[in-house]
């Protein structure tokens, strides 16, 4: 007969202390990782409602002959837009129309005006607001600010920096919980084995979503530029100082040059169906073509035209290591690096992230402490760990709460509210 040695007092301490860090974690951003696992499966959710909402712009008859690019971009220019002409994204398939980008004064960071034209009738379709590179509607622009900063601006992005600051301690916590209750209980909560299965999601969110942060984000774009891990960039000749804000003096240099531009950049190597082509930002400056493909495989190649010849050019393939899988965590936490599997996979994770949550709170609930159930782990439990290993955990503490501030900062302010309490306590 085979029995089962009893756990030590040093492990029934180190459960405690994550029993107690996992609880009080996710009571703190339960509301913030709730918000942003909602929001987050709402804009993976909207490329085929975006189709369908704006299906006027962006559908049209399949012509059997299109018009040359720039007859296209003439067309856009009749409609008298108020902005400067700043880039052109030729119809990708047939049946797509084309997008005539401009840069207005009026527009937010990121924003352009896009006229849409039919290729085949140079007809105006509409015009809309895009963000971004990816260039998304108005529909999904709104559901991306409302995942990043709750619709209230760069002070809205501290909520979704918390959640993933804190998302990865209370999955990892949550999973150390349910390794010692497994071996030590057969019983096994639904809260806990939901937790394991979005385990290694809720870890790629985390980490991918504070590439996106204020204050985090600013760290790790650091950490990657002193390792040689950021992305390459295009050498442009002749690019002005303001060539990326968008003020470019590009209607001085023309467009009637960008059929051949085009046909110099596929010549070259460009052969993604969706791309972009910028203007010169100066009248001796440079054209961009850019690949906008962020399916798999990822096509994101670019060129610099200068006259009749390619003078620069970065390839996908030639990016370190790091850079592409930033590109790809990017482009999967988007939900666009595979289609609708990638959305999918994110409709998953956030319902399971969702459901955690709320049974959370429904556990903490039924046995809150009005109800007689008592404090779910008691105050004191550090004092029962090696002194070597709280040393160490206490550095690693440090260390991480300086590369993600916000983490530090909650988990600082919440010792000294768990440290009061403990005290007021004792004195009642």
């Amino acid at each position: 007969m085979t029995t089962t040695a009893a756990p030590s007092r040093t492990s029934f301490a180190w459960r405690g202390l994550f029993l107690r860090l996992h609880f009080y974690a996710g009571v703190l951003v339960g509301p913030f990782v709730l918000i942003a696992a909602l929001t987050g499966v709402l804009y993976a959710l909207t490329p085929q409602l975006e189709s369908w909402v704006y299906s006027d712009q962006l559908r049209v008859p399949v012509s059997a002959q299109q018009l040359p690019l720039s007859q296209q971009v003439d067309a856009a220019l009749r409609t008298s837009p108020q902005g400067t002409l700043v880039a052109v994204r030729p119809a990708p398939e047939p049946g797509d129309t084309t997008r005539v980008l401009f840069a207005e004064e009026s527009l937010g960071e990121s924003e352009r005006r896009a006229v849409f034209v039919d290729p085949g009738t140079g007809r105006i379709t509409g015009d809309l607001v895009v963000y971004g590179t990816s260039g998304v509607l108005p529909l999904r622009t709104t559901l991306d600010q409302l995942h990043r900063n709750l619709m209230l601006g760069e002070p809205g992005r501290l909520y979704s920096e918390l959640a993933a600051s804190w998302l990865w301690v209370v999955a990892l916590g949550g999973l150390v919980l349910w390794i010692t209750r497994a071996r030590n209980s057969k019983r096994v909560r639904t809260h806990g084995l939901i937790g394991v299965w979005v385990l290694v999601g809720a870890l790629f969110l985390s980490a991918t979503g504070l590439t996106w942060s204020a204050y985090a984000g600013e760290n790790i774009s650091t950490l990657r530029q002193s390792l040689g891990w950021t992305t390459p960039q295009l050498k442009m000749p002749g690019a002005g100082e303001h060539s990326e804000h968008g003020s470019s003096t590009s209607a001085a240099s023309g467009h009637d040059g960008i059929d051949n531009v085009l046909g110099i950049a596929r010549l070259s190597g460009i052969d993604a169906k969706p791309v972009e082509i910028g203007l010169p930002t100066t009248p001796d400056g440079a054209w961009k073509v850019v690949e906008i493909g962020r399916g798999w495989p990822t096509q994101v190649d670019s060129v610099a035209v200068h006259g009749d010849e390619v003078v620069s050019k970065v390839n996908f393939a030639d990016y370190p290591v790091a850079a592409k899988l930033t590109r790809w965590g990017i482009d999967a936490h988007m939900g666009v690096l595979f289609g609708w599997p990638n959305q999918l996979v994110l409709l998953l994770i956030g319902g399971g992230l969702v459901a955690l949550v709320v049974l959370g709170y429904r556990m903490w609930w039924r046995r809150r402490p009005t109800r007689g159930f008592g404090r779910p782990t008691p105050r004191g439990q550090w004092r029962k760990a090696p002194p070597a290993a709280l040393v160490g955990l206490g550095v690693g503490a440090l260390v991480v709460g300086w590369f993600v501030p916000l983490l530090g900062i909650s988990l600082v302010v919440f010792l000294a509210v768990d440290a009061v309490l403990g005290r007021r306590a004792k004195t009642s």
